[in-house]
């Protein structure tokens, strides 16, 4: 099953297990069963510590499950963890086995006083780059506490159990048979929501916090450029953001980062976040800013209700995805409106799916959809696609591809449980059309997060912070940088150097005030 390559890398990993544990498959006679038997085989032959036993009786079938001798075991795999979830497997065997986990100490003792039973099933697919980290966390968790269980469950395999939920978007978490969450989740975030306490102690510590020098609003690719700029300097740096990495964790693939040939979004965003914290940045995630005020300490109020001080401020908070802003949309978003073709896009094996936007995203979308789902359909408001001419070719050149240009989308159709069409303006005709799908791709490109920023600084008419070469916007040590700023080309590699400029630029006010 593994080659020999990924067997003599997985042995030296496995070598870190302090104590036995153990391998349960509950399996089949289906073809996906005799892969997974082959999978557990292997691994069990790479180490002493581990045993396989084929006597399980999960529901599920073909699974397994990994656990200590002796002991229920609560971490389950309804499926074969390759492709992303290949790290969850690895990480899964060695937690299990007693190898310490990288986390911080109060977050374990957190997990371990959580009370009570939690039985999570984290719906994935293997093409998925968000959804290792939530099986990831939920995995952890169960090792540290017993009250825990977690089982991955591919979405692929199990489609049935997918079309009886009405599941149309991945990762997406049932706590105790309820919908518990859906789209990317860290272990903070899962222990915000289960632990009750937790915002409001976490509210208390930041309102303690003593004014900083230069205080980053945003966890990007800016806002991490940003405070490194800074903290090299010597000077008491903080960065606040909702989740750190922004949009680059919901990137799949990488290839113009230069220096680096290719890489993914999770990685670069985990890589950031070591480089800022090696330089003992105070790092504030989970937090939404929710007014600015100026003055001698600029003043950051937080959505908690805490407020954060400091002498200058950097905004970095991105953009997100733009939406359609049309009828239905909001009621069917993850009932078969998606943003992320790669994670999604194997709940549609077979479908029929419309693919909006017209740029090389979406282009590029709609290409890897075809190979997955039944047809395609992209739907452009303008005459002309504004993607490059070789996609264009590419995918003019797919069987079970549509194009309709111009056209204006003005309604998504559903049966109040997930979407079952589209309606469409033909800007040729002005004619009203429909067509039924089962599901709706979005790229149409980036709305800046700043609406918190209304009245309190310049915006330019489409929302974005008006700032000069040096990254100053219109209050005095105020600076900006990336996405959000009016900086003509969102790329990650032009947000790092703003947000250099912006830091260099709040050093040298701080210098000369």
């Amino acid at each position: 099953m593994l080659d020999d390559a990924i067997k003599e890398q997985l042995k030296s990993y496995l070598e870190k297990l302090q104590r036995p544990i153990e391998l349960v498959a509950s399996l089949d006679d289906s073809a996906k069963a005799q892969e997974m038997r082959g999978l557990l085989t292997d691994i069990a032959a790479l180490s002493d510590k581990i045993s396989l036993r084929e006597n399980g009786d999960a529901a599920r079938r073909p699974s397994f499950a990994i656990g200590l001798p002796g002991e229920a075991p609560r971490i389950h795999f309804a499926g074969l963890p390759l492709g992303h979830e290949f790290t969850s497997l690895v990480l899964a065997l060695l937690q299990t086995g007693g190898h310490p986990p990288k986390l911080e100490p109060a977050l374990i003792e957190q997990i371990k006083n959580l009370s009570g039973r939690f039985q999570v099933e984290a719906f994935i697919s293997l093409s998925c780059h968000n959804c290792p980290d939530v099986v990831q966390a939920f995995n952890l968790m169960a090792v540290l506490n017993p009250g825990v269980s977690c089982t991955m469950i591919d979405g692929a395999l199990f489609q049935d159990e997918v079309n009886s939920r009405q599941i149309m978007a991945v990762p997406i978490v049932y706590l105790n048979g309820a919908e518990f969450g859906q789209g990317r989740m860290t272990v903070e975030e899962i222990l915000a929501k289960l632990d009750t306490g937790a915002a409001a102690r976490a509210a208390e510590e930041l309102g303690k916090k003593a004014p900083f020098d230069v205080l980053v609003v945003g966890g990007g690719p800016a806002g991490a450029a940003a405070a490194i700029y800074a903290a090299r300097k010597g000077i008491r740096t903080g960065v606040l953001a909702e989740r750190f990495g922004g949009q680059v964790l919901d990137t799949l693939s990488i290839e113009n980062f230069i220096s680096v040939k290719e890489t993914e979004g999770p990685k670069l965003a985990a890589a950031l976040e070591q480089h800022v914290k090696h330089y003992g940045v105070d790092v504030m995630t989970l937090q939404r800013a929710t007014k600015l005020t100026p003055g001698e300490l600029v003043e950051v109020h937080l959505e908690s209700g805490a407020i954060l001080k400091s002498k200058t401020v950097i905004l970095a908070t991105g953009a997100r995805w733009r939406e359609m802003n049309v009828p239905g949309e909001k009621e069917y978003k993850a009932k078969g409106i998606c943003f992320c073709p790669h994670c999604d896009g194997p709940l549609f094996k077979g479908k029929r799916v419309a693919m909006i936007g017209g740029g090389n995203s979406s282009v590029e979308a709609a290409i890897d959809l075809a190979g997955i789902v039944g047809h395609v359909t992209l739907f452009h408001r303008r005459d002309t696609l504004r993607a490059d001419a070789v996609l264009q070719n590419k995918l003019n050149s797919l069987p079970n591809v549509s194009v309709i240009k111009p056209a204006r989308i003005i309604e998504v159709t559903g049966d109040g449980e997930k979407v079952n069409g589209i309606a469409y303006q033909d800007l040729v005709s002005n004619e009203i059309k429909r067509l039924e799908l089962e599901g709706i791709f979005v790229q149409i490109g980036l709305l800046p997060n700043t609406e918190w920023l209304q009245g309190a600084l310049e915006l330019s008419p489409s929302g974005e912070i008006v700032i000069d070469a040096k990254g100053h916007t219109s209050l005095p040590g105020v600076f900006a940088a990336g996405d959000c700023t009016i900086t003509p080309y969102k790329q990650i590699i032009i947000a790092m150097g703003s947000g250099a400029t912006a830091s260099l630029s709040a050093f040298d006010y701080l210098v000369r005030s």
